[in-house]
C-alpha cells in the first residue's frame, strides 16, 4: 500500500502585537469609540494596516465577524430553525461577536445645541439619571390619570391630597423637560384637572393667506377655552382658565363675557371681581373690554342692592375712588370717562363733590378735553334740569368759569367749546359773548394785526354773520390765510354759506 501522504504543516501563526494600554475615555464619544473597537475585532487593524497586513487569524475574524452581523444582528438571512441552532452553535465556538456597534452613533443635542457625545462622563450620568427619573415619574403620571378615569367613571373622584402630589409630580416632569430637552410645558398640562377636557385647537386651513402665529402658552389655554365654552360648562376652573387667557390676551372680548357668565351663574361675590378688575384695569390702561365687563357687573349687582342706601354710597365710594386712582394714571382715558358717565346715571352721582372731582383734573390740565365734557354733562345733564330752564345764576357760574379758563389759556379750544355749548344749551345768543371775544383781536385785517385765540376769531365770524356779512368773511379769509391755514378749505367753504 502506498504511503500515506503527510499532512501539511500548520500555519505559523503571528502573533497579534498587543496594542499599548488605553488611557480612560473622558468623553461620551470617546467611550463608544473604545467600545466599537472592543466589539469589532481587527477593525482598527485593518485601518491601521490594511485588510493585506492582517495574519490569518486576524483576516479569519475579521471575515466571520463581518458574516455574522447580517445574519445575527442585522437579520438579513432567513434560517430555518435547524440551520440557526447550527448557527449559533458555530457563532460561540469561534467566540465571534454577534452584536456591533455603530462606530458613527450620534447621540443627538442637547436644548443649548451642544452635541451630547462631547459630555463628559459624569455629566452624561446625570443628565442619564434625570431621563431615568422622568421616566419613572411619567409611568406614576399614567397610573395617576387610569385611575382618575376610573373614579370619574364610578363617581368617586379622587382625593385632594392625590391631586396635589399629581401636580406637584407634574411640576418635577416639566423641570426636567426642559433641563433636558428645551420643553416649555403649560400650566393647563401641568394641572390634572383638566384631564378629561379634550382641547379644541384653532381651525385653520393651511393655505390660509395671513395664519396667526399664536404663542403656544396661549394657543394651548385657548383650545381649552373652545372646548369648555363647547361644552356649556360654567365652574370654578373655567373662571380660572378665563383669568389665564385674560392675563396673556385682555382684548379677548369673547372671554370676557364667558367669564361674566360664569361669575353670574356661580353667583360669586361682585365685590371681588371687583378688586381683581381693578388690578387688570391697572395694568391695561387702554383697555375697552374690562370697562364693558365692569358695567355688566354694576349693571348685575345693582338691582340687589337698590333699596339699600348705606350699600349703594359705599359702592358709589368705592368705584369714585378707583376712577380717581386709574385717571392719576391716564387722565384723557376715553374708557374711563365713558364708565364713568355711565356711573353718574346709574348711581345718581350728580353731586358738588363729582363736580368738584372734575374740576380740580381741569385746574390740573386746562387743556383736558375729557374733563370738560363731563363737567358739562354733570351740570346740564342733570335730570332735574332736562325738561326745565337752566337757571340763569348757574349759566353765569358755568359761563364765568369757562371765561375765567379762556383768559389763562385762549388758545385752549375746550374751554371755548364748553362756553359756546353752555350759552346753546342755556338759549342764549352767542353775541353774548362779543365783547368778551374783541379783547382778543386787534387791527383785524391791517399790517399790525394781532390774534391772540383763532377760538375767538371763529366765534366772532358766527356773531358777525348775523349782522356784518362782510366783517365775518373777513374773520374767515384770515382764518384760512394766516391763523389757522390747516383748515382753509373749511373757512372758504363756510365763508361761501354767508348771505352777501
Amino acid at each position: 500500500m502506498p504511503a500515506k501522504p503527510k499532512s501539511s504543516a500548520k500555519a505559523t501563526v503571528v502573533p497579534v502585537p498587543k496594542a499599548a494600554a488605553e488611557s480612560a475615555p473622558a468623553t461620551v464619544q470617546e467611550r463608544a469609540l473604545q467600545r466599537f473597537y472592543q466589539t469589532n475585532p481587527v477593525t482598527k487593524r485593518v485601518e491601521e494596516v490594511g485588510l493585506a497586513g492582517l495574519t490569518p487569524a486576524e483576516k479569519k475574524t475579521y471575515t466571520h465577524a463581518n458574516l455574522v452581523l447580517p445574519a445575527g444582528e442585522l437579520q438579513l438571512v432567513d434560517f430555518s430553525s435547524k440551520t440557526a441552532r447550527e448557527f449559533w452553535k458555530q457563532v460561540q465556538k469561534e467566540s465571534l461577536p454577534s452584536r456591533h456597534l455603530d462606530k458613527n452613533y450620534r447621540w443627538g443635542t442637547d436644548r443649548s445645541g451642544r452635541d451630547i457625545g462631547t459630555y463628559p462622563l459624569e455629566d452624561f450620568h446625570q443628565r442619564s439619571l434625570k431621563q431615568a427619573r422622568l421616566s419613572a415619574l411619567e409611568l406614576l403620571s399614567h397610573r395617576f390619570k387610569a385611575k382618575q378615569e376610573l373614579s370619574r367613571l364610578q363617581g368617586a373622584p379622587n382625593s385632594e391630597e392625590a391631586i396635589n402630589d399629581e401636580k406637584k409630580r407634574r411640576r418635577d416632569m416639566a423641570e426636567l423637560r426642559r433641563e433636558l430637552y428645551g420643553e416649555m410645558t403649560s400650566a393647563i398640562a401641568m394641572d390634572p384637572t383638566w384631564d378629561d377636557v379634550v382641547p379644541i385647537p384653532q381651525d385653520e386651513p393651511e393655505d390660509a393667506l395671513a395664519q396667526i402665529a399664536y404663542p403656544d402658552d396661549y394657543a394651548e389655554a385657548v383650545s381649552y377655552l373652545r372646548a369648555v365654552m363647547a361644552a356649556g360648562e360654567l365652574s370654578p376652573r373655567c373662571l380660572r382658565l378665563t383669568e389665564h387667557v385674560i392675563s396673556m390676551n385682555p382684548a379677548h372680548y369673547t372671554v370676557w363675557l364667558y367669564r361674566f357668565k360664569i361669575v353670574t351663574a356661580l353667583q360669586l361675590p361682585v365685590a371681588e371681581e371687583l378688586e381683581w378688575l381693578n388690578e387688570v384695569a391697572l395694568a391695561n390702561l387702554k383697555n375697552y373690554q374690562i370697562w364693558h365687563h365692569r358695567q355688566l357687573l354694576l349693571d348685575h349687582h345693582y338691582p340687589t342692592i337698590a333699596e339699600d342706601d348705606d350699600a349703594v354710597k359705599a359702592l358709589a365710594k368705592s368705584e369714585t375712588a378707583f376712577l380717581s386712582t386709574i385717571l392719576g394714571e391716564d387722565t384723557k382715558n376715553y374708557h374711563v370717562w365713558s364708565y364713568r358717565h355711565y356711573l353718574v346715571g346709574k348711581l345718581n352721582l350728580w353731586t358738588i363733590s363729582e363736580l368738584l372731582s372734575t374740576q380740580n383734573l381741569i385746574e390740573d390740565d386746562l387743556r383736558n378735553n375729557s374733563a370738560w365734557s363731563h363737567r358739562f354733562f354733570i351740570v346740564f345733564d342733570d335730570p332735574k334740569l332736562r325738561d326745565a330752564a337752566i337757571p340763569d345764576d348757574l349759566l353765569d357760574r358755568e359761563v364765568q368759569y369757562a371765561k375765567d379758563k379762556i383768559l389763562l389759556a385762549p388758545q385752549n379750544q375746550s374751554s371755548w367749546n364748553y362756553i359756546r355749548g353752555a350759552l346753546t344749551r342755556g338759549k342764549r345768543p352767542l353775541s353774548a359773548l362779543q365783547d368778551f371775544a374783541e379783547q382778543f383781536i386787534s387791527n383785524l385785517g391791517a399790517e399790525e394785526e394781532d390774534v391772540r385765540s383763532s377760538h375767538a376769531l371763529e366765534l366772532l365770524a358766527d356773531v358777525y354773520a348775523e349782522t356784518e356779512p362782510a366783517k365775518a368773511k373777513l374773520c374767515l379769509q384770515r382764518l384760512g390765510e394766516k391763523w389757522d391755514p390747516v383748515r382753509e378749505g373749511y373757512w372758504k367753504y363756510k365763508a361761501s354759506q354767508i348771505p352777501s
